[in-house]
């Protein structure tokens, strides 16, 4: 008898909160916006990480084949300086530039944030990606050409499946990382998570759900994508194929 208070207060509370939850979200179909915002971030990302991985293994390739090709330098001088730079500009204003300078014709920011988050990406991915090439033991390139394989063969057949077990958990971290840096891409006004967060908040004046139910997106992402990369890590190291 005591406790009935406490109960009918906690259900009343939870009453107003579903109540809000519908005002928020159901009414006005608000909700729309939060589905949109998730499958654009999630095409942002993918595409972004395609494009990240296509540049940063062709950049890695040129600088580690460059140690020993005089003819590469000058390609990998240009793949250096590609890397500063970009590695140099906040991923906001580098961004802005893409949308409102280098495609400043384009009609929609998907595309534009996908080849901007992707470029980004490629100058970070460069480094992990020469890091596990490194980390392969030089005797291997050796051994390659001790058959008879030029230095490209060797490293598309005996270097690069060996630095893959190295690789492929750098690239799992970056693509945690590429996934929240894409929280800014409403900037140029894509409909990501965030931005679909934050235009309920406004339309709706409620402050707290819309952008509690931003963060828990995210980190559902980050923990199943820790969760996946963490198999993957147990598969390559135990070796198992199954």
């Amino acid at each position: 008898m005591i406790l009935t208070p406490f109960f009918l207060a906690a259900g009343g509370s939870l009453g107003k909160w579903i109540a809000k939850l519908h005002e928020t979200f159901i009414e006005n179909e608000r909700y729309k916006m939060m589905f949109e915002g998730f499958r654009n971030t999630l095409v942002i990302t993918l595409g972004a990480l395609v494009i990240g991985v296509t540049i940063g293994m062709l950049i890695a390739v040129v600088k580690y084949l460059a140690e020993d090709v005089p003819g590469l330098k000058p390609f990998a001088w240009v793949c250096d300086l590609y890397v500063k730079i970009i590695r140099g500009i906040p991923m906001v204003v580098l961004l802005l530039i893409f949308y409102y300078i280098i495609f400043a014709l384009a009609k929609d920011g998907v595309p534009v944030a996908i080849v901007a988050f992707g470029i980004n990406s490629g100058a970070y991915m460069a480094e992990l990606i020469r890091s596990g090439i490194n980390a392969v033991d030089a005797g291997q390139m050796e051994a390659g050409r001790s058959l008879g394989m030029s230095r490209i063969q060797a490293m598309r057949v005996v270097v690069f499946p060996q630095a893959i077990r190295y690789i492929l958990p750098a690239i799992g971290n970056e693509l945690i990382a590429l996934l929240k840096e894409t929280s800014v891409a409403g900037y140029v006004a894509v409909m990501d998570v965030t931005r679909a967060g934050n235009l309920i908040r406004n339309n709706s004046f409620d402050a707290v759900n819309p952008l509690m139910l931003v963060a828990i997106i995210y980190l559902v992402l980050v923990l199943l994508l820790t969760w996946l990369l963490g198999k993957l890590e147990r598969r390559l190291k135990t070796g198992d194929k199954r």
